[in-house]
């Protein structure tokens, strides 16, 4: 097939591409101290990022984790991004960069060479626009958008194709709506991100019960979602009943994360794929919930607690706790249960196979 044999990243039909960079220019970028260098280095180029593998001597790798160590061993790779502990490891005529934080240089590196697409001004011929909407002119509306009465979208912003921005909506600066998003009823702050699919705004799961079945109680709050937060791709956020939902400043949900009405998360919480947060929820700043975890209502989870993968969380939760399993309870028990288990598990075999 075509495109096969394309073996590094930032396939050119798709993302954009800058450089080359001096060595210099990297170690700025990265905050990192040079290793390992000739004096002629100071005058080559580097043209792009690959793995330690494939690298080659204009390009730009990195290591992070001690498992592939023996591949820094074999790289080719012109420059490697790494933690002092594997200066040493490096190959002749490998420079190093070095970092406490090879990660965080590496996402800034790779941004350097594949930064985001820059905005094209502008609204698009088949894009509606109702009476009343604010568009900054720098902000690009992308083919068959529909924007509300009333919308205000700030400078920067990007609105992609076959997005539905409800009445009254705000958007900040730099903020991106992915194609085919549905947001209503929401203030989105500066440099907002919502992935394809992403929904914002819909009704929450709210209803009493009558003598002759359900009857839907009016959800008559709003979704906040302050600066730097970013929602992937067919995750979906409901507003508030008669309170807001809010998405704390710097936070990240995954893909097909629920978020239901009335829910509070703090600042830079990190919610993985699949996981679930039920109606009037509350997260402090900095807690991790793994993916497919489930939080029922009305509960509270401290500051920097981690909720572990599949966890069924039916209470409260402690700041800086580790929880997991169903009903959750901190990781050094479970593991302990889990032993005892096993051991009762193989006593009975071990009978069983007597009495036979």
């Amino acid at each position: 097939m075509e495109g096969q044999d394309a073996a590094r990243p930032g396939d050119e039909r798709f993302f954009t591409r800058k450089g080359p960079f001096t060595l210099a220019a990297l170690a700025e970028c990265a905050g990192a101290r040079i290793e390992n260098a000739r004096d002629s280095a100071d005058a080559r180029q580097y043209t792009g990022i690959a793995p330690l593998q494939s690298a080659g001597p204009q390009e730009v790798s990195f290591l992070d984790n001690r498992r592939y160590a023996p591949l820094l061993e074999q790289t080719r790779a012109g420059v490697v991004i790494l933690a002092p502990a594997f200066v040493d490891r490096l190959p002749a005529g490998t420079i190093g960069l070095v970092c406490s934080a090879p990660y965080l240089a590496w996402a800034r590196i790779a941004a350097l060479f594949h930064p985001v697409p820059a905005i094209v001004p502008g609204i698009h011929p088949s894009a509606v626009i109702g009476e009343g909407a604010q568009i900054d002119p720098s902000a690009q509306i992308g083919p068959f958008v529909s924007i509300g009465a009333q919308v205000r979208v700030g400078a920067g912003s990007r609105v992609d194709a076959h997005a539905t921005v409800g009445d009254g909506v705000r958007i900040g600066a730099g903020c991106r709506i992915g194609a085919q998003c549905s947001v209503s009823h929401a203030l989105l702050g500066d440099r907002v991100t919502l992935l394809p699919g992403a929904r914002i705004g819909q009704e929450g799961f709210g209803f009493a019960v009558g003598p002759d079945g359900f009857e839907t109680v009016p959800q008559l709050g709003r979704v906040i979602l302050e600066d730097g937060v970013e929602v992937g791709a067919n995750a979906t956020i409901d507003r508030g009943s008669s309170q807001d939902t809010v998405i704390g400043a710097g936070s990240r949900l995954d893909n097909l994360v629920q978020i239901g009405h009335n829910v509070r998360l703090g600042r830079c919480c990190i919610v993985v794929s699949q996981a679930g947060i039920s109606g009037s929820t509350e997260l402090g700043d900095f807690v991790t919930v793994a993916a497919q975890a489930g939080l029922i209502g009305h509960i509270r989870i401290g500051t920097r607690a981690r909720i572990g993968a599949q966890c069924g969380v039916m209470s409260d939760v402690e700041a800086g706790a580790d929880v997991i399993g169903s009903p959750a309870m901190p990781f050094r028990e479970f593991f302990r249960n889990v032993a005892v288990l096993r051991r009762l598990a193989k006593k009975g075999t071990k009978q069983g196979d007597g009495a036979a």
